[in-house]
């Protein structure tokens, strides 16, 4: 489907409207508001495979299921002046991160950096929510988190590393931060669902099936990935040759980081079943880092040479054809100058969702630009 003929959500009412649908599941008022934004971010960025598509599949479904806890009872296991663990107790990742990074920032300010793990985590959303509210505070914002396997090793066919963002944000002198946000598989679970949702198969060279054959049917993919019959390349692709070592070495940087800072699980033990195969929460772990610029030469110091570097690398040589060389974070920028006045674009399946949960929850006083 062409996006320009998708019908726009203004983005206050699908904030009010999910909102509503997670207090109704019951998530504390700030808590699901919280949770509304950061997978509206995702939309206002154009990352629209983590945005309202994963509202009912990923938090709506798996609160009804038992597997993820409305209420998030955070505890403190550990803390010094520069580092924490955080017990999130399977309750809801953006809450216990929103705590996470809100402690490395007050740290940093303290004491020029602070890094905390949390445990027992569920889905935390963008990645680039979390790293971003450091570079509002002129820090630099640094971010990880496993998943549920689903890359498969170089020279493997079996799902064994989440598909794991490492992703860091810089504060600059520009409009925007540069905010490198990206899996370290060569596509995540949510494009090859927003595939699937729109009928589009992913491109060859990105699933290997436990034959060694390349997939690209998306909606048996998903069905394969979770009975471990399939797996996604690590960045860079199949084997040697595209150097896809690269992505599985960061991914398993990313594993590391996120479980042993906090004695979790991972790898295998992130599938969300338990001995028997029935479904469990999947005890994700996080980790979330900020070093305040300020420690340094200066905020603006730091600011303004990132700034540099950023506009020389896009005034640089294009290649034949090419108008345009972006930096990290440009396009997700000008994405959100086009919607901002706009709304956030929903798919036929969303809507589907959001007026079935409108009418599951009897939320009366909704009404949606695409109905009648």
């Amino acid at each position: 489907m062409d996006k320009d003929t998708r019908p726009y959500v203004p983005w206050e009412l699908a904030d009010d409207f999910m909102t509503a649908v997670f207090v109704k599941l019951g998530l504390p008022e700030d808590d699901a508001r919280l949770c509304s934004d950061v997978l509206l971010e995702s939309d206002r960025r154009g990352i629209e495979s983590h945005g309202c598509n994963r509202f009912k599949p990923i938090y709506v479904d798996r609160i009804q299921s038992g597997i993820l806890n409305p209420i998030t009872k955070i505890d403190i296991l550990k803390e010094t002046p520069t580092t924490a663990v955080l017990d999130a107790n399977d309750g809801m990742g953006m809450v216990a991160s929103k705590k996470a990074m809100n402690m490395c920032i007050d740290k940093a300010h303290k004491y020029g950096m602070g890094m905390v793990a949390v445990r027992n985590s569920s889905h935390y959303g963008i990645a680039g929510y979390w790293a971003g509210l450091a570079t509002k505070e002129n820090m630099i914002g640094i971010t990880g988190t496993n998943a549920r396997p689903s890359i498969a090793p170089t020279f493997g066919v079996e799902n064994m590393l989440g598909t794991n963002p490492l992703t860091f944000g810089f504060p600059t002198d520009e409009p925007f931060p540069f905010m490198l946000d990206c899996a370290t598989s060569i596509i995540q679970n949510g494009k090859i669902e927003y595939y699937a949702r729109i009928g589009h198969d992913v491109p060859a060279g990105m699933v290997i099936g436990r034959d060694g054959a390349e997939l690209i049917d998306s909606t048996q993919i998903l069905k394969d990935i979770r009975s471990q019959k399939a797996a996604l390349a690590p960045l860079g692709g199949l084997g040697e040759i595209l150097a896809g070592y690269k992505g599985y070495g960061y991914a398993t940087v990313v594993e590391i980081l996120s479980a042993a800072l906090q004695s979790g699980l991972f790898l295998k033990a992130l599938d969300g079943k338990d001995e028997n195969g029935k479904i469990r929460p999947y005890h994700l772990g996080h980790f979330f880092v900020a070093i305040d610029t300020e420690a340094f030469l200066g905020a603006e110091s730091f600011k303004k040479t990132c700034g540099d570097i950023l506009r020389e690398l896009r005034a640089s040589e294009k290649a034949p054809g090419q108008s345009r060389i972006y930096t990290a974070g440009e396009k997700e920028y000008e994405v959100w100058l086009q919607r901002k006045d706009k709304g956030v674009p929903i798919t036929p399946a969303v809507q589907k969702e959001f007026v079935q949960m409108r009418d599951d929850f009897h939320l009366t006083q909704f009404h949606f630009p695409f109905e009648p």
